[in-house]
């Protein structure tokens, strides 16, 4: 393995637990890794690197759950939302052009937050969302991958008030993180940033510890039920609403 980033064996094994614990969380939720692993990566790597390695990655985890269990994704949902995260992702992209938009992380950040406490107290009568709320989510979430690399969540409040079934919901979760990474990935491709060799033989080195992770993610999520599984899935958004908080503020 190349020593470009000069971690060092002790490093390495860090990095190699970070990612194994949020692939976990990324084989049960269908998203959320970056949250976990990047404030431990950003420790032994440079931040510009992070992005495009968890892309990588999170396309590879994506395809691997996908390839397991597309059966079982809501493809209705799927249709509906596709094209309103890329209208949603041209739109951010613009907007990352014309202004700086962080004002919009702290918002995101504050809706979040109070949503993912709302749903956790226990105060929330059981609701669903009708289909037009896909057009809110599906594009917000496309704005918000494409400004800040993080959608996940959005599509995760959507989801959990769309589909009953708990595995239906995760895979169909995966597939449109898959979707949206594959976008990054490519332009990542396009721009040369993997023609840094050290950088793939990380992700291929990390590789074992994402298929062991999102392995375990799916075992535990079969042996939940859907109120245990929506419950954790509100704590992976509150975590996330944190995150974009703490990033503004940062």
């Amino acid at each position: 393995m190349s020593d470009a980033f000069a971690i060092g064996l002790p490093g390495y094994a860090v990095i190699f637990a970070t990612l194994l614990c949020a692939y976990v969380i990324f084989g049960i939720a269908g998203f959320g890794s970056a949250l976990i692993a990047s404030p431990i990566l950003a420790l032994y790597i440079p931040i510009a690197k992070i992005v495009p390695l968890l892309a990588l990655i999170d396309l590879c985890a994506a395809v691997v759950n996908v390839s397991r269990d597309a059966r079982k994704a809501d493809w209705t949902e799927l249709r509906r939302l596709v094209p309103l995260m890329v209208v949603g992702s041209l739109i951010g992209a613009a907007i990352l052009l014309q202004s700086q938009p962080d004002i919009l992380l702290l918002a995101l950040g504050v809706f979040v937050v109070g949503y993912s406490l709302y749903s956790l107290s226990g105060l929330r009568p059981e609701r669903s969302f009708s289909r037009v709320a896909a057009l809110p989510f599906g594009s917000v979430g496309g704005v918000f991958s494409a400004l800040f690399g993080s959608g996940g969540f959005i599509y995760a409040i959507y989801l959990s008030g769309r589909i009953r079934d708990k595995n239906a919901m995760r895979v169909t979760q995966t597939t449109l993180i898959g979707l949206s990474t594959l976008t990054r990935v490519v332009l990542f491709a396009l721009a040369g940033v993997y023609l840094d060799t050290s950088l793939l033989w990380l992700a291929l080195f990390l590789a074992p510890g994402m298929l062991i992770g999102i392995t375990v993610g799916r075992r535990l999520t079969l042996g939940m039920s859907r109120e245990q599984f929506l419950k954790l899935i509100n704590v992976v958004v509150l975590a996330s609403g944190v995150m974009l908080i703490i990033r503004y503020f940062a």
